[in-house]
């Protein structure tokens, strides 16, 4: 089912629900398996660079870079999966929900061309009239899990790749931000969770427009040139 009330906050912060004894069915999948199994983020990331190949400027030439492809691959995921995290700390629901940050709990649909579908247990937070606080100020297990696996897998680099979650969670703020201009606070608030956990960045960075990333996502050699950079970059300090 559908939460209706997520989805003015953005594609990557809505989600739809089931229950812990309806697990849902085909093309939804288990995230266990992308965390777990080789071969499946193995083809996540070739799916990514086979899409990247297709859309790639004018002018570039050569193979996709398979760390760019990993990192794309891995930020698009992560911003996914903290996304709802992040909002539901900071916006009052009329029917409290636990984004349970449990991977066990998570099912995905292995698609591009955007936001993946994303369905998680409906289990009631155990606050009443308000969300904030009902989520453990923790990065959730499948992002740490999937950061891991994505630097010592593909070559990403600690700093990268824990520079995608810092910039996944400022984005998420950004969501409900612009959504809901008096929540702003409260969902910076909760991105800096996330932003001060010392591998993020060394834990100084906090959300915010002023906010800036210690390291780049790599999408910018996709172009070839080093304007095409993200508005989070770090190389806008020097572009």
């Amino acid at each position: 089912m559908l939460r209706d009330e997520l989805c003015v906050f953005g594609p990557f912060v809505a989600v739809e629900t089931h229950d812990d004894d309806a697990m849902p069915t085909p093309p939804w999948l288990p995230l266990t398996d992308l965390l777990t199994r080789a071969d499946a983020i193995e083809a996540r990331v070739a799916a990514v660079a086979a899409a990247l190949g297709e859309r790639r400027p004018a002018g570039a030439a050569g193979p996709i870079d398979a760390r760019v492809a990993a990192s794309v691959a891995h930020l698009g995921i992560v911003a996914r999966l903290l996304a709802p995290v992040i909002a539901t700390r900071a916006i009052p629901l009329p029917e409290p929900l636990d984004i349970d940050p449990d991977p066990g709990s998570i099912w995905w649909q292995d698609v591009l061309g955007g936001p993946v579908p994303l369905s998680v247990v409906a289990r009631p937070a155990p606050t009443s009239g308000t969300q904030a606080g009902s989520v453990p100020d923790r990065i959730p297990i499948g992002v740490e899990a999937l950061t891991v696996l994505m630097a010592d897998r593909h070559r990403l680099g600690q700093a990268v790749a824990w520079g995608n979650v810092g910039s996944a969670a400022n984005g998420a703020a950004n969501s409900v931000a612009r959504a809901r201009p008096d929540l702003a606070s409260a969902a910076r608030s909760a991105a800096d969770d996330t932003l001060r956990d010392p591998r993020v960045d060394g834990g100084s960075t906090r959300s915010g427009a002023g906010y800036r990333r210690r390291s780049c996502c790599l999408i910018y050699r996709l172009a070839a040139d080093r304007q095409a950079i993200c508005g989070d970059c770090v190389l806008q300090q020097s572009a």
